[in-house]
């Protein structure tokens, strides 16, 4: 795969390769309303491609699927994954009527 850039001063273009993986950089899955083994392939799939740790994220009701996808994956598929950090909090999101509601947030980071 490359990129062009084109040169303004010149306006030739140059063909650099592009970043297939940096793995200095994290992973994110957003938990949504698949199944479970949805967001459990993903994370399988990002470990095997080189990713040294996951966040796996969600709020609301799918806080609980999330934790599900963690110990899923941690436990039947790569038994060598740690939990390297659990950060929850709040976020506010507008109702379709324009008011704030609170809603609860969770990232779960996995690591090798």
């Amino acid at each position: 795969m490359t990129e062009e850039n084109t040169d303004k001063k010149s306006g030739s273009k140059q063909t650099e390769p592009k970043k297939l993986r940096d793995n200095t950089d994290m992973d994110c899955i957003l938990v949504g309303n698949k199944n479970v083994m949805s967001y459990v392939l993903a994370c399988v799939t990002l470990f095997n491609k080189g990713a040294k740790e996951v966040v796996i994220k969600a709020r609301g009701r799918l806080i609980s699927r999330a934790v599900d996808v963690a110990e899923i994956t941690r436990h039947r598929f790569i038994e060598d994954l740690l939990v390297k950090h659990i950060e929850i909090g709040t976020t506010s999101v507008q109702t379709d009527k324009g008011s704030d509601l609170n809603v609860s947030t969770i990232d779960i980071t996995l690591s090798r």
